[in-house]
């Protein structure tokens, strides 16, 4: 049963880990966007929210998803979604997006705020080197109570 206290805490350590990369590559993502200086009009195809509740504390959360569709000069139709984009777009609205040159799919709706960006990456990536921390300490302790090499 010892295994566990092994287990467990790397599995959730290859989660945070997971996150963590998920919240750097969408950081770039807005940052070669606004960075790119393209931008193109687009169209919000689709409007809807999705609800998630957390069992333990009842805590619901909700989470504004918009579909947008633009053409860039040089190519075909894009279609991408985008999560927590503002509440005042609804469907057949256009809006100013942001994309990349190389990446029209990587597109935002987000108007530029990169100092807003790197406050929300760098404060999200220390929780998660928090966790990760935690992680860490967790199996060296339980590692000294069981007196043995780590596995």
């Amino acid at each position: 049963m010892e295994f566990m206290f092994y287990v467990v805490p790397a599995l959730i350590a290859a989660v945070v880990i997971a996150m963590a990369v998920k919240v750097v590559r969408r950081s770039l993502e807005l940052r070669q966007a606004w960075a790119s200086g393209l931008t193109a009009e687009a169209r919000c195809l689709r409007t809807y929210t999705t609800t998630s509740r957390n069992s333990d504390s009842g805590h619901t959360t909700t989470t504004q998803h918009h579909v947008y569709e633009f053409t860039p000069p040089a190519g075909r139709p894009v279609r991408f979604e985008e999560e927590n984009g503002p509440a005042a777009t609804v469907e057949g609205d256009f809006v100013t997006v942001h994309y990349a040159a190389g990446r029209p799919e990587k597109a935002t709706a987000h108007a530029p705020s990169p100092v807003k960006n790197a406050v929300g990456t760098v404060g999200l990536l220390c929780f998660l080197g928090v966790a990760l921390a935690f992680c860490v300490f967790f199996v060296v302790t339980a590692n000294d109570l069981f007196g043995s090499d780590l596995p």
